[in-house]
């Protein structure tokens, strides 16, 4: 089809091109970017984020997500990435999802600062804390989360409406619990995720369903958080799970 015809229909490229171009008016070069990480772990009884306390004013003593403004040359998920190593000392790509952006002009009392947003699914035990003293950072419950500096609620909010479609169609617990839990976290982790409760026998009889699971034939000793002494013990099957991850799943409750 020779250019200038679409369909059939004549149209006037010059016409076209400068539509392309749309608007003429300069860019401003005075928008800024950031990206923040909504970091959400799990220790064995609740859903935590994890947040650092700003030591700058008009924030001071406020609490916000871990947060970088990007250089002109930063790429967006590379800029992630770098923040998530330097908080668990390891980088994972898979690991990190974008959610989206957030501009509302007034969001930022320093200027024009636009948000990218990622949310990424760890394990508590891998933050490398000590190194991170200096920065008041700390793990918060999921349901009880402060007023966050800038619009970080907003945020919070949009990544646990994400996490709540993940946890519906993907086998997201490998992320958060440790090699070796019992059916009694694993409820709580879709419970707390979810916001609601589950029939124990239900829940259980799905979950089966989906051969994830690989009973270890040991039983809890009680010492870590949320298991209970005696409770079985499972772990996931890395290989079913990888096609789960890949493919998805409809876990309707």
């Amino acid at each position: 089809m020779p250019l200038g015809s679409e369909n059939g229909s004549d149209f006037d490229p010059p016409s076209f091109f400068y539509m392309l171009q749309y608007p003429q008016e300069e860019p401003d070069f005075g928008v800024a970017l950031s990206t923040s990480l909504v970091l959400f772990g799990f220790d064995g009884t609740d859903l935590q984020v994890l947040l650092a306390k700003s030591k700058r004013a008009p924030y001071e003593g406020a609490l916000f997500l871990p947060s970088r403004y990007l250089n002109e040359n930063d790429e967006l998920m590379l800029s992630a990435r770098k923040m998530f190593k330097q908080l668990f000392g390891y980088e994972d790509p898979s690991m990190i999802e974008q959610l989206q952006a957030f501009g509302k002009v007034f969001r930022h009392p320093g200027g024009r600062v636009i948000n990218v947003a990622h949310y990424a699914l760890v394990r508590m035990s891998d933050f490398q804390a000590s190194n991170w003293d200096e920065h008041d950072m700390q793990w918060v419950p999921f349901s009880q989360v402060p007023d966050l500096a800038f619009d970080h609620n907003e945020i919070v909010h949009y990544a646990k409406e994400r996490l709540k479609r993940r946890v519906k169609r993907r086998p997201v617990g490998f992320r958060l619990l440790p090699d070796e839990f019992t059916l009694g976290q694993l409820q709580t982790l879709y419970e707390t995720a979810l916001g609601k409760t589950f029939d124990k026998r239900n829940f259980r009889k799905k979950l089966f369903k989906t051969t994830l699971l690989i009973d270890l034939d040991q039983k809890a000793d009680g010492i870590a958080a949320g298991q209970h002494k005696g409770s079985q013990l499972f772990s996931f099957n890395k290989e079913k799970y990888q096609k789960m991850k890949i493919q998805g799943y409809d876990f309707v409750f």
